[in-house]
């Protein structure tokens, strides 16, 4: 039997008669076989199939992706005309006027989205789509369909620097721009002195709007600190999230949000803000660009590193800064991570940060995991006291 390669058919030789001293000649006999599972052809000829990995993005090639500001101009629809014309039909001459109305145009609506976790994908234009123009027999325009633009949760929409929406909710919407109604057909102007009316209006042009969207990322908890302290190496250790790691500062260019996952199915959102400096709220360092992103946080996380020589100076400078930034931002309910509590010096250190400080101190290790389970139980302590706080006031918490 010949199989033939890549075809999916088999040739096999079969003789016809059944048998004696006439002997028929061979004739060839071609089988369907059943589609392969994996390949339509021989293993020499087939293609490598394996799924192919997405290609690791480096932290300085995310900065091309990650874009929390983008001004935006949106235009509504243009109403449809109205429409003007007069019934015909036979034995009624005078059948009178039947052009009907022009059709609205579409808005331009922004709507929250939590698959979006950054404006890159938003345009700088966007326009409702235009009504339809009246027909005749009455008959009015469709309306424009309207256009809504995805935007990541916890965007801020400004016109004029004054903030007009905050889209803090899944699914939640704001109309950028109205679409223009639609004309009035001749049959709209009808009346007793005038039975033949010849007048329409045209469609309305849409609202048109310069719109500033901001974005602010949206967590429960904000790991704050300054470079090098070990932030994005305790978001990997304790979600599943890959920020980049290196011995450099400012390795954390974006901020990063970690999912912490719990045995009853809660997840809380810890966000990664990049490393800040004296003098943050003056624009220092990566600045303003990125304060802005721990208004968000319900609560803090002040990451410390115990190897330098009085860690505690560090607090006082990044309370200083926040409360620098916006008054009452410091007084968030916190709690002070010591991190690289296994290097010897930081043993050491340790002791005198808790004579000094009087927030609760969680010593842990990112590199080794050591003391994990005691900072996880006290987040989810942090996020509960959130969400009780938030029902006692009638309003929902924040869920991811």
């Amino acid at each position: 039997m010949a199989v033939l390669c890549g075809a999916g058919l088999s040739t096999s030789l079969r003789r016809c008669g059944a048998g004696g001293s006439g002997r028929s000649p061979w004739k060839p006999l071609l089988v369907l076989l059943s589609p392969p599972a994996f390949s339509t052809g021989c293993p020499r000829c087939a293609k490598d199939r394996r799924l192919r990995q997405k290609r690791a993005i480096s932290e300085r090639q995310l900065t091309r992706y990650f874009v929390d500001q983008r001004k935006v101009r949106v235009v509504g629809g243009q109403g449809g005309d109205g429409g003007q014309s007069f019934h015909s039909e036979p034995r009624k001459v005078f059948g009178g006027p039947d052009g009907g109305n022009g059709g609205d145009g579409g808005h331009v609506i922004f709507k929250a989205d939590q698959q979006m976790k950054s404006l890159a994908s938003v345009f700088r234009f966007y326009q409702g789509f235009h009504g339809e123009r009246g027909g005749s027999k009455n008959c009015y325009g469709a309306n424009g369909a309207h256009m809504y633009v995805k935007v990541p949760v916890g965007t801020l929409v400004k016109e004029d620097g004054e903030v007009v929406a905050d889209l803090t909710q899944h699914g939640e919407e704001y109309i950028a721009a109205h679409g223009g109604a639609g004309g009035r057909g001749n049959r709209f102007f009808l009346s007793n002195e005038n039975r033949a009316p010849k007048l329409f209006t045209p469609g309305e042009p849409g609202q048109e709007r310069v719109l500033h969207l901001e974005l602010k990322t949206t967590a429960h908890a904000g790991l704050v600190g300054f470079p090098n302290a070990g932030k994005s190496s305790l978001l990997r250790a304790i979600s599943r999230a890959k920020p980049a790691v290196a011995a450099y500062p400012f390795t954390t260019l974006n901020p990063h949000v970690g999912i912490v996952h719990y045995q009853d199915y809660e997840q809380v959102a810890v966000a990664d803000i990049p490393g800040l400096i004296r003098g943050a709220h003056q624009n220092r360092g990566l600045g303003m660009a990125f304060l802005k992103h721990i208004e968000r946080c319900r609560f803090l996380l002040y990451v410390l590193d115990l190897s330098v020589p009085q860690p505690w100076s560090q607090l006082q400078d990044l309370k200083y800064e926040l409360e620098a930034y916006e008054k009452g931002l410091s007084d968030r309910p916190c709690v002070v991570v010591g991190n690289k509590v296994d290097l010897a010096q930081s043993r050491i250190n340790l002791a005198l940060l808790r004579e000094q400080v009087a927030e609760r101190v969680i010593a842990v290790s990112a590199l080794t995991g050591e003391n994990l389970e005691e900072l996880l139980l006290h987040l989810r302590e942090l996020y509960d006291t959130y969400v009780k706080t938030e029902q006692s006031q009638g309003q929902s918490p924040v869920k991811w």
